[in-house]
């Protein structure tokens, strides 16, 4: 199986409620980690800032304009390792990432009066309280994640926005 590398960039989206958006990928096309939740995002294009790249992926994916509101880059880069299949030509290959991820907090509206649509590769999304991240599937690495940033404890829920 040949291997590829992808950078990755990814957005924490949060509603003025403090609702954290979370999708699950359709494996039919390709997506990474398909029955686990992840945050929105993908991988960057040659010549694409990750700004870039941050703002076009939410929008193939959610379908949210994020350039009204600034991303802050979040100092924790990951890396993973996944079986993907290529969506242009079909191919089975392992996929070596690594994951720049984001915050976005959409300030002036609540998690119910954010339109999405999906139209790329997410089968479903779902606006979440911090607190449900503990129960929910996550991607590899994700658990520990959250719990870096204060949003899943084993016994106490500490939400922080300030990270």
């Amino acid at each position: 199986m040949r291997t590829i590398n992808r950078t990755i960039v990814s957005a924490l989206i949060f509603s003025s409620d403090n609702k954290l958006l979370l999708g699950k990928k359709d494996p039919t096309k390709g997506g990474v980690y398909p029955d686990c939740w992840h945050i929105p995002g993908g991988g960057v294009e040659e010549g694409e800032t990750f700004e870039q790249a941050l703002i076009r992926e939410v929008k193939e994916e959610v379908g949210l304009d994020i350039t009204p509101y600034k991303p802050e880059a979040i100092p924790y880069v990951a890396k993973g390792v996944s079986e993907k299949t290529l969506k242009d030509t079909g191919e089975k290959v392992l996929c070596h990432m690594e994951f720049n991820r984001f915050k976005i907090i959409i300030n002036d509206k609540t998690a119910d009066k954010i339109q999405l649509k999906l139209d790329d590769d997410l089968i479903e999304v779902r606006w979440f309280d911090p607190i449900e991240l503990r129960d929910v599937k996550l991607i590899p690495g994700g658990r520990e994640f959250f719990e870096k940033l204060g949003y899943i404890s084993k016994q106490l829920f500490s939400p922080r926005l300030d990270f």
